[in-house]
């Protein structure tokens, strides 16, 4: 059916000088953080265009103020389409925009349908077989190849401009971030080093993955040695409802520790993980959002691809034990992860002793 879709709209070259462009990727945080790196090679290659984000409300608050965008256009909650009347609300937002250039990273068929009968004249964007037929160029994508997610999203804008980018993922820490971040702890007496660390992760409204979460069981004394051989005391930080994970690796902390689930904005969670000696985190959007950050990273990964999904910055470390990956649920941290003793070892080694 992609094929016959396909040859019913041929691609065509774009455009080179477009005036108001669209970059579609609603969701997840992880993805959206990575698709930073798309966002920065678009504005260098446009800088006088005006550049909008269209992104789910779940995610937009992690990249609202980036430098490098003019505006977002907040998409429903029902986002990724699920409906007739959200694929309708998409087109009469998207038809509204006027836009004369969309650069879609997703690999929807309906996002690529919307996005062609959206009136938008140069549409680029990820084919993943034949999904991309609405577009006019379209970029392919071996759904078997071991690529870095933000790489291949790069990839639509080197597309676009006819050479190659080389821009890691980035979120700029805000100042006034930095500002409240830093009366925060003077208020209640943390001092540096600390180590900043999310024991949650795993949930997000595309789909719920709870073998991300590395154990808490085994999490408490790969942080209890960590910090201690480094002096440093540990914030443990998360989402709203990251509380009961906070909790549960508290529980099992002998070094200092605060508990700042729910405490922080996604602008304030940036700034403390670049003040931190190191942030330690799940597979999950904040630990993507630390590391574009600037902050010294490492990723504790599960049942994911760490050649797909690990951050893509110089500072970081994903930390994973080569294994055959199991789908979904068949993930089993006490058969196939890395032990917390091997763990802890790894991450003082990446801290230079």
């Amino acid at each position: 059916m992609y094929s016959l879709l396909s040859a019913l709209f041929p691609a065509k070259t774009l455009p080179l000088d477009p005036r108001r462009i669209v970059l579609a990727r609603h969701c997840c945080i992880g993805d959206v953080v990575m698709a930073t790196a798309a966002l920065s090679a678009l504005r260098e290659h446009f800088p006088k265009a005006h550049i909008t984000w269209a992104i789910g409300p779940w995610s937009a608050p992690a990249i609202a103020r980036h430098p490098a965008l003019d505006a977002l256009l907040i998409l429903d909650d029902d986002m990724p389409l699920r409906s007739p009347a959200a694929f309708l609300r998409l087109l009469r937002r998207l038809r509204a925009g006027d836009f004369d250039l969309a650069v879609s990273l997703v690999r929807s068929p309906l996002m690529s349908l919307a996005i062609c009968l959206s009136g938008i004249p140069a549409r680029a964007g990820l084919d993943s077989g034949g999904r991309g037929f609405g577009y006019n160029l379209r970029v392919p994508v071996d759904q078997a190849a071991r690529q870095r997610e933000s790489e291949i999203y790069t990839r639509v804008v080197s597309a676009i401009a006819g050479r190659d980018f080389q821009i890691p993922v980035n979120l700029p820490v805000l100042p006034e971030a930095r500002e409240s971040l830093s009366r925060r702890l003077s208020s209640e007496n943390v001092r540096p080093p600390f180590i900043v660390a999310h024991p949650g992760g795993g949930a997000n409204p595309g789909a719920r993955v709870a073998s991300k979460r590395y154990p808490p069981a085994q999490l408490a004394p790969l942080l209890n040695r960590v910090a201690g051989e480094a002096g440093a005391s540990v914030i443990l930080i998360g989402g709203p409802g990251d509380e009961a994970h906070v909790d549960a690796v508290a529980g099992g902390l002998t070094v200092e520790t605060h508990r700042w689930a729910g405490a922080l904005n996604f602008q304030e969670i940036g700034a403390l993980a670049a003040l931190a000696l190191l942030y330690i985190g799940n597979d999950s959007g904040l630990t993507h959002l630390a590391a574009a950050s600037g902050a010294k990273t490492v990723m504790l990964m599960g049942p994911t691809d760490p050649l797909r999904y690990a951050p893509h910055t110089e500072d970081s470390l994903a930390l994973w034990k080569p294994t055959e990956l199991p789908a979904g649920e068949g993930w089993s941290w006490e058969r196939d992860g890395f032990s917390a003793e091997a763990g802890a070892a790894r991450i003082l080694e990446f801290l230079g002793g």
